[in-house]
């Protein structure tokens, strides 16, 4: 649990780099960008655009700047922190499109992801490849699935310098730098006290439905204020909102989603639970291991099928299903589970939810030991018994 991972991303970015001129990996800070980088392009130049030396030339000719840094022709070259200088993106366009042939030839990092995204869009358009790299997986951590990194993993989070050290001296800091200095740097004017208070109530509410109107009136603000700090959370890989399942596709975007940390170090931190005996005795354990399951199930399930689309669903009678996948026309559902529990009740529960959402498959993931076939699409199994599993 204190070394090197080897990434699951590593073979998606290599066939990127062969199918598009550059290619644009997003996530949040010190998930680890670099390093995968590093890893699969040992030996192209590295710039990082945060550096304010480097980024007061490139800002000034960008264009002369990277000409000057391209490496031969088989060569990438790599920068960081590339929405630092928004004007690299006209330059990378006109260099590319000397020769669209050539692919593999930038590869390019960013941490914000609504500005790079319309920033691609608008100059890089058909030219790069976008890769969204999350923190660590079970199946990047637990070869052997040994007990201790799943639970290490749960407890501390899958960022890798919260597995090496002390997880929560490490997420103070990483807390701290976010509010304090990653955001103002992006242009957001947020108040660090008011959105760390925010993401206290979200952890204390973790995977509640979204209400916007209560939690704007417990922090004295109005609920188009909440909404944009949520925009701000969301779009720098902090929260998750997980919208519901309708078949009438147009009442998704009418429904209230649901909202989670993305990462269950940040929540156990924000709790201030620094062991497992005291998540399991907190109440937000069962939400707590819902976060772990269904963040790892969503990393390694984007990498399968990149187009895979997410949701939960619940009915008014209080019905529910923690997770929807859906591929195409294909849908699974997924019931995450602290405890095993009455498995006979919540195999039947599930049934009929599946029937509603049109799910052909169905599963009970938990803590306990073994698979058990429930009825003939629909089965139990430890969610840690196999980290290569994917429903």
């Amino acid at each position: 649990m204190r070394g090197m991972w080897n990434r699951l991303h590593s073979p998606r970015l290599r066939a990127l780099a062969r199918q598009f001129p550059a290619v644009l990996i997003l996530g949040p800070r010190q998930v680890g960008k670099t390093t995968l980088t590093r890893a699969a392009f040992p030996h192209a130049p590295y710039l990082d655009l945060e550096q304010p030396g480097i980024r007061q030339l490139f800002t000034a000719d960008p264009l002369f700047q990277i000409e000057s840094r391209i490496p031969g022709k088989s060569g990438a070259l790599v920068l960081d922190e590339v929405q630092c200088v928004p004007e690299i993106f006209a330059a990378l366009r006109g260099l590319i499109d000397r020769d669209r042939r050539r692919n593999g030839r930038f590869i390019l990092l960013g941490s914000a992801q609504p500005t790079l995204i319309r920033q691609v869009s608008e100059s890089l358009a058909g030219r790069v490849g976008l890769l969204e790299l999350d923190p660590l997986t079970l199946a990047e951590v637990s070869p052997g699935t040994p007990k201790r990194a799943w639970t290490d993993l749960w407890l501390r989070g899958g960022f890798p310098d919260a597995l090496r050290g002390n997880f929560r001296e490490w997420w103070e800091a990483y807390l701290r730098t976010y509010l304090e200095r990653d955001l103002p740097q992006l242009g957001v004017r947020a108040d660090p006290l008011f959105l760390r208070r925010l993401l206290t109530m979200l952890a204390h509410s973790q995977g509640g439905m979204l209400n916007a109107s209560s939690l704007g009136a417990s922090l004295g603000v109005s609920h188009h204020t909440i909404a944009r700090h949520l925009d701000i959370l969301e779009q720098t890989f902090i929260i998750r909102r997980l919208p519901p399942f309708f078949r009438n596709v147009g009442k998704r975007l009418v429904k209230a989603p649901k909202v989670y940390l993305r990462d269950s170090g940040l929540l156990h931190h924000l709790l201030n639970l620094g062991t497992l005996d005291e998540v399991r005795n907190h109440p937000v354990h069962g939400a707590s291991w819902e976060t772990f399951v269904l963040e790892d199930v969503i990393r390694r399930e984007k990498l399968r099928h990149p187009h895979a689309q997410f949701f939960f669903w619940r009915t008014a009678d209080g019905a529910e299903i923690d997770l929807v996948v859906e591929c195409g026309s294909a849908r699974v559902a997924v019931e995450i589970k602290a405890g095993r529990g009455d498995k006979i009740h919540a195999a039947r529960v599930l049934e009929r939810a599946m029937n509603d959402v049109g799910a052909k498959t169905g599963w009970i993931l938990d803590q306990a030991e073994g698979t058990d076939v429930l009825v003939p699409g629909l089965a139990r199994r430890s969610f840690a018994a196999d980290p290569e599993w994917l429903p």
